[in-house]
């Protein structure tokens, strides 16, 4: 395949009239300021694709429906509960049928991978489906119908709260043997293709216990020293006081102590990270697993991303509960949450960027393609060719400076953005609609009548 890109964000800047070549759904070549041939032009500002680092599809069948105040103090922990409750409705058609709107929804957004935290693997009585991989298939499917790139986590949890604690009735349909966990792992890997690999999670530090987390990653380890690993931390201020009081340590610090850290890891939240814990996370290469949408839906805190980039750390986006599904969002508010708390403009801003938007943009696709193992994040020859298309010709965008386009998407956010999105080298959205919108609205709305009428 052949493209001519009006622009492109390269890793030198914005560059014009780019011709690319795609084969095997990778990037073969780039070239800017090329001389136009017969290619058609592709109008607009090419982006490389924003990976999505944290999701758990099914609850986007719970955005919007929780957002009522309860007897005492609403926290996560109340949320939790209302989702406990919900899951006991979801059979294993639903969770595909549900997964393949979001993953719909994510890519006519612009993400175009993602990293799906995937705990949920037991029938709603708490009993294993014949096949145990019922449900992660589930979701699996739904990536290779949608066309999205999935780094499916199979996330192991056993356990309701640290020192051991066994896990409640409400928690039954998550809970895996370390044996059965490897089982299952060896069966999706068996089953990966090239848009569809295999990742691993551990819940949280309060959901599986060192011993076994040193454990698992090992085994994992031994077979793909490279695999993304992906973990819960440090995402309420009790979760900090429960792991101190039962560990004497804070939950970051408690899992670097182990030795096990390194630039395949993703750290999902890490709210309540202090400044020597930021230190160690960046030190290591590790990735910060941000999701604003959610942690201020839940009213988790206020992470400092200012004093991480300031140290050289590295941060992903993801849509977790999908309250939102928007990159654009994500960035603006990980960035207004910075200038409320700091009082200042442009809080994010580190090495010489001067440009907010196309800062946050370029570092979250670095980051988030690292945390999924895709690479560099970057329009370059050899990546995987996902990209997406702005229309930076429509009236919303008259005026802006060419070097402003990307500060535009994210702080003066209009609809409509986000024009094509390309994976693996094929138009999966195009004019701003999936090809297959109406089918999968049809097939949600059916998911959800079932799941509200039990």
């Amino acid at each position: 395949m052949q493209l001519f890109l009006e622009r492109a964000l390269l890793p030198e800047g914005i560059a014009c009239n780019v011709a690319v070549t795609v084969a095997e759904g990778r990037i073969q070549s780039l070239t800017p300021q090329a001389v136009a041939g017969a290619v058609p032009l592709t109008r607009g500002l090419a982006l490389p694709g924003m990976p999505n680092v944290h999701s758990h599809a099914f609850q986007r069948a719970l955005a919007g429906a929780t957002e009522v105040a309860g007897p005492g103090h609403d926290s996560f922990w109340t949320w939790r509960d209302a989702m406990y409750r919900f899951l006991d409705r979801l059979e294993a058609s639903d969770v595909g049928a549900i997964a393949s709107y979001v993953y719909m929804e994510m890519l006519e957004a612009g993400y175009t991978s993602v990293g799906e935290f995937h705990y949920l693997h037991h029938q709603p009585d708490g009993n294993a489906y014949e096949n145990p991989a019922t449900l992660a298939l589930a979701v699996r499917a739904a990536a290779t119908q949608t066309g999205i790139r999935q780094i499916l986590l199979p996330t192991l949890y056993q356990l309701s709260g640290f020192g051991e604690k066994p896990p409640s009735a409400a928690q039954r349909r998550f809970i895996l043997s370390a044996e059965d966990y490897l089982n299952l792992h060896a069966q999706l890997r068996g089953g990966e293709s090239l848009l569809q690999r295999t990742g691993m999670a551990v819940h949280s530090l309060r959901a599986v216990s060192t011993g076994v987390l040193r454990e698992v990653v090992a085994a994992l380890r031994a077979l793909a020293p490279d695999l993304p690993v992906h973990i819960h931390i440090a995402e309420q201020r009790r979760e900090v006081e429960e792991c101190v009081a039962f560990s004497g340590k804070r939950p970051i610090e408690l899992l670097m102590s182990l030795g096990l850290v390194d630039e395949h890891w993703c750290l999902v939240h890490a709210t309540h990270a202090d400044a020597d814990e930021l230190r160690q996370i960046a030190q290591v290469r590790a990735v910060v697993g941000l999701c604003p949408s959610t942690e201020g839906n839940l009213g988790d805190g206020r992470f400092p991303l200012d004093e991480l980039l300031a140290g050289g750390g590295l941060f992903g986006i993801g849509s977790d509960s999908q309250v939102s599904i928007d990159p654009a969002e994500e960035l603006r508010l990980a960035e207004y949450t910075l200038r409320l708390w700091r009082e200042r403009r442009m809080s994010s801003l580190s090495g010489g960027a001067t440009h907010a938007g196309t800062f946050l943009y370029e570092q979250a696709a670095a980051g988030g393609a690292q945390s999924l193992g895709l690479g560099s994040g970057q329009l370059v020859a050899g990546a995987v060719a996902d990209l997406v298309m702005l229309d930076t010709g429509r009236a919303a965008m008259a005026g802006v400076p060419e070097a402003a386009l990307i500060d535009a998407h994210l702080f003066a956010p209009r609809a409509g953005a986000v024009r094509d999105v390309m994976v693996g080298g094929r138009w999966v959205v195009q004019g701003g609609r999936h090809g297959q919108r109406t089918a999968l609205e049809a097939a949600y709305r059916d998911a959800l009548g079932r799941a509200t009428a039990n």
